[in-house]
Formats: C-alpha cells, sequence, structure tokens
C-alpha cells in the first residue's frame, strides 16, 4: 500500500483552466505580497531617514497600514471571492467591537495621566 507513494501522479485531476486560474491566483497573490513589503520598507525608510515631516509621520503610516489591511483582507483572507458571506459579517462584527475599545482606551489613556 505505501509503495505507491512515491509515484507521481499520471494525470492531474485539474483541468488546464483550473490550472491557469490557479497559476493567476498565486501570480496576484505573490504581486501583492511583493507590493506589501514594498508598503511596509517605505514606511520605515519615512520614519528612520526623517524624510517626511513630524506631523505628517502618523498619518503617512496609518494610509499606508489601511492599504496593506486592504490588501490583505481582499487577496489573502480572500473575501474579494464570492461565498464568504460569514466571513465578512465577521469581520465587519470586529470593527464593530475593536473601534470603539480602541476609542475607549484612548480616551481612557488621554484623561488619565500617570
Amino acid at each position: 500500500m505505501a509503495d505507491n507513494l512515491s509515484t507521481p501522479f499520471e494525470k492531474s485531476a485539474m483541468t488546464e483552466e483550473e490550472k491557469r486560474q490557479t497559476s493567476k491566483e498565486i501570480r496576484k497573490q505573490i504581486i501583492v505580497f511583493a507590493l506589501m513589503i514594498f508598503l511596509t520598507i517605505i514606511s520605515f525608510l519615512a520614519v528612520g531617514a526623517d524624510i517626511i515631516p513630524r506631523s505628517f509621520a502618523i498619518p503617512f503610516i496609518l494610509l499606508l497600514a489601511l492599504v496593506q489591511l486592504a490588501l490583505q483582507l481582499l487577496f489573502f483572507m480572500h473575501l474579494k471571492d464570492k461565498d464568504h458571506g460569514w466571513a465578512t459579517a465577521f469581520m465587519i462584527s470586529g470593527i464593530f467591537v475593536t473601534v470603539p475599545t480602541i476609542a475607549a482606551l484612548m480616551l481612557l489613556i488621554g484623561i488619565t495621566k500617570y
């Protein structure tokens, strides 16, 4: 029974169209991954080398973070695909819990001086 494990399959179960779609999806994910690495490098260089003014540094990094978040949700969490209603619902409900929690903590830290 275990003798057949080392022999390759003679024919794939995927059709040629499925192979093309899979290859295209892998290519997209590699491109998006490279783009996210590039955005991370830009944010590190912008702050580390003092390329941008201090007053614009935090909004700039937050903007890059939002772009990365959108790319990760769309491509790596597959929210751009169909039939992900439950995942989308949980993401949205998580945002509705997270945003007020962060706002409350920021308000608490801003009011309470240590």
